[in-house]
């Protein structure tokens, strides 16, 4: 294991920078970004046999063998913050999705959650805000239980990326 306190901020960031250039390489991401987003969607596309759109495609990120829509968004929960607030859903009054897969990751990308979530319960449970131009959704633990959703979890986890 690597002695991460005896690096330099700018030695963490390099090793960060050549981390993610090899996960790209493996294809277990699709960008430069934080990796969480592009393992969610790896997750769900291998798990729910996806067909992944390209990155710039806004609305939905793939397309399931049933020709459903489905967006995929996700949050890291750290002894840091513990916030299960997605990422903004843009233009939601426009229906580009089907169904919205919400994964929860414990700190260390390992699948704390999952639900496959019709979008009329997302439609229904998000919140417009006006700051950001983007609507909010919290993966609350009843979101599991309203009509509709399923727990994709185990499907998830059973996952190899």
């Amino acid at each position: 294991m690597i002695d991460f306190t005896s690096q330099s901020n700018r030695e963490l960031l390099k090793l960060y920078t050549e981390l993610m250039t090899e996960l790209r390489a493996r294809g277990i991401v699709r960008t430069s970004n934080g990796p969480g987003a592009d393992v969610a969607e790896g997750l769900v596309a291998k798990a729910l046999s996806l067909t992944l759109n390209t990155a710039s495609t806004a609305g939905y990120d793939g397309i399931d063998p049933q020709g459903r829509k489905i967006e995929v968004k996700c949050r890291r929960l750290t002894r840091h913050n513990n916030s299960r607030q997605l990422s903004a859903i843009r233009n939601l009054e426009s229906a580009h999705f089907d169904f919205l897969a919400g994964v929860l990751f414990n700190e260390d990308f390992s699948v704390l959650r999952a639900a496959l979530i019709p979008f009329q319960v997302v439609k229904d449970h998000a919140v417009f805000v006006k700051h950001t131009n983007g609507w909010k959704f919290v993966l609350r633990d009843s979101i599991w239980a309203l009509p509709g959703v399923a727990d994709i979890t185990e499907r998830l986890k059973q996952v190899e990326i």
